[in-house]
């Protein structure tokens, strides 16, 4: 186990695929700079990074000159190129996003426009014989099909980031969770559970639990992670032709979550998901998982209250997906009809990170704040994987904007 440094121009908190990502754009900056990676568990990818379904986002889906859309189109560009630098399987395996009623036609024409404005690669308007063209068990009215849209396995490219970083000389070390922060005197100490990391400056990209650090920082409690979330199921192998590459429902606008979809991975098994559940723990990936600390910190939050009261109905179908299988294929069933309960088996599950404001709106774009000497990475939903290179160089941009955590690595290069 790599030891942490006591000293070091700048510190990453966090070693999901992000907070790699951050680490190598920085070095790349300044290559002479003494830089430390803190990941508080004993793996790199430990948790949203390693518990994602892996897709290739092209930023259909989200408002024109948001960040999101911005650095997600050039993040996916990025990410293909990475992968083949690096050897790492990467298919551009397409997916259709279908229209089954009439109610659901103006929001297919909302993403179309969406699409068009942000530059998604190769997006077209496909009608119902069409659809059965590219996905032939599939069926609907219409759909969206982007032929870019790919996936990977993320965990492969966080190693491949972490070997980056440790090429261009920085420190990359576990078991190192934060539990205190203190800024002042030019320079901020990082006290972890190895000890003591003095830094000139800091960029926390630490996830689920990034409110936590904000807050001690002196940071706003404004927004607070409130975790979700979201269970898989899979197809049997000999039922995996029902899909060729990945095939989902045209979103609720109003919510940040994409429907349950099928999705083929890079190791060719279909999963179907994901739900969406409220979590009884940030790192509670099975439902039998209760953090005392965590619910606490959800029902004490005025906007976890607001949120419950606008969107119970939809709490109260995700519940349904959670505890029947057979519910859970029934919605999948309505855009590829073949589809049945025997069909499928149990998959995994990952927690989202939701950023809920005060005001219980879910937040739906990147949201990024600073305190003294420290950059806080404060929401980061998908598609941060596939825009986390794209992200890294708006982190470090903005690093150079503030003049916090560069001018000691300027200093010695």
């Amino acid at each position: 186990m790599t030891r942490p440094l006591g000293e070091c121009d700048l510190a990453v908190v966090g070693a999901g695929i992000l907070g790699l990502a951050v680490a190598r754009e920085l070095l790349n900056r300044h290559p002479d700079a003494r830089l430390q990676v803190l990941e508080a568990e004993h793996a790199i990818a430990a948790h949203q990074t390693g518990h994602n379904s892996g897709v290739i986002h092209q930023g259909i889906y989200y408002r024109p000159g948001s960040l999101k859309a911005r650095l997600c189109v050039r993040g996916a560009r990025k990410m293909y190129a990475f992968c083949e630098q690096q050897g790492i399987k990467a298919r551009a395996i397409g997916k259709l996003i279908v229209a089954v009623d009439e109610a659901e036609l103006a929001r297919l024409d909302e993403l179309e426009r969406r699409g068009a404005a942000n530059g998604v690669p190769g997006l077209r308007r496909v009608s119902a014989d069409q659809i059965t063209d590219i996905e032939p068990h599939a069926r609907g009215l219409a759909a969206l099909h982007s032929p870019e849209t790919g996936v990977v396995d993320y965990r492969k490219v966080a190693a491949a980031l972490r070997r980056d970083v440790e090429r261009l000389g920085g420190s990359v070390a576990t078991g190192c969770r934060v539990g205190d922060v203190i800024a002042g005197g030019g320079s901020v100490r990082l006290v972890h559970v190895r000890g003591t990391t003095r830094a000139g400056g800091a960029v926390f990209c630490a996830g689920a639990w990034s409110d936590r650090l904000a807050t001690v920082c002196g940071g706003d409690a404004d927004p607070r992670i409130v975790p979700f979330r979201g269970g898989y199921l899979k197809l049997r192998p000999e039922r995996a032709d029902l899909v060729r590459g990945m095939i989902y429902p045209v979103p609720d606008p109003a919510l940040p979550f994409l429907g349950i979809h099928l999705t083929r991975h890079v190791d060719d098994e279909v999963g179907i998901g994901p739900s969406a559940l409220l979590a009884l723990g940030r790192d509670a990936y099975r439902l039998r998982t209760v953090r005392p600390a965590d619910v606490a910190s959800t029902v004490t939050w005025p906007g976890a209250y607001r949120m419950a009261r606008r969107w119970w109905r939809t709490g109260l179908t995700e519940l349904r997906h959670a505890v029947s299988p057979a519910a859970f294929v029934a919605d999948a069933a309505r855009y590829v009809p073949e589809l049945r309960r025997r069909d499928v088996v149990a998959g995994g599950s990952g927690v989202r990170a939701q950023a809920v404001a005060r005001d219980g709106s879910l937040i739906d774009d990147f949201v990024f704040s600073h305190t003294e000497h420290v950059l806080h990475v404060r929401n980061a939903p998908s598609p941060a994987a596939t825009a986390s290179l794209a992200i890294a160089e708006h982190i470090a941009d903005e690093l150079e904007r503030s003049h916090i955590h560069t001018s000691h690595a300027k200093e010695r290069s």
